[in-house]
């Protein structure tokens, strides 16, 4: 019985990925949203090493969401890339993306899966360094929705795990926050920035 629901709880978090991806991606061609590509890149590599370290961790069924957005991830950087998303990169952007690259030899040498975890989530966290001054500065080219399903999508997957430590819930966990974090920022600088065009 717990299998089932742990199995319910991951085709939720999948169909709330699918959910929110296809739409996004959408948004994405038609010039609508524009990703940083430099966050993308981040989350893309983090995001499939973490879905391995979970699976290692017998994370289970759980872990399958994760190995979907890996994927999707990936896709996104590339699409950002092409599509020229947001050609504004500071130095700050640089210094996040500099030290999430130089982080990631520390996840190899480390044979435990919860120091991977550990290291590629601090390293996914600094990856929403350049997102979160975007959405500071530009707050209306990014989605809110795709935001929020991400936040459940990331939820349903913390339940559906098979086994739960540190290494396993850790990094959904940080990602909900991050993008809870994300959607604050966009929703005040809309607020704001609605105000003084008034």
């Amino acid at each position: 019985m717990e299998f089932n629901i742990k199995l319910i709880f991951s085709g939720i978090a999948i169909a709330l990925a699918l959910i929110g991806f296809v739409p996004y991606i959408a948004l994405i061609l038609r010039g609508k949203v524009k990703p940083h590509v430099f966050s993308w890149v981040i989350w893309g590599i983090t995001t499939t090493v973490i879905f391995f370290a979970q699976l290692e961790a017998e994370g289970g069924v759980g872990a399958w969401p994760i190995g979907l957005s890996g994927f999707v991830t990936i896709l996104i950087a590339i699409l950002a890339y092409l599509k020229r998303g947001d050609a504004t990169i500071t130095r700050a952007d640089w210094g996040f993306l500099l030290a999430a690259i130089a982080s990631l030899p520390l996840w190899y040498v480390t044979d435990d899966p919860l120091w991977t975890v550990v290291i590629l989530t601090t390293i996914d966290m600094i990856g929403f360094g350049p997102t979160f001054r975007k959405a500071y500065h530009r707050p209306f080219e990014d989605s809110r929705v795709f935001f929020i399903i991400m936040i459940l999508r990331n939820a349903c997957s913390v339940v559906a795990l098979e086994a739960y430590s540190v290494t396993t819930v850790l990094f959904p966990f940080c990602l909900a926050v991050g993008f809870l974090i994300l959607l604050i920022i966009l929703q005040y600088r809309r607020v704001v920035l609605a105000h003084s065009a008034i």
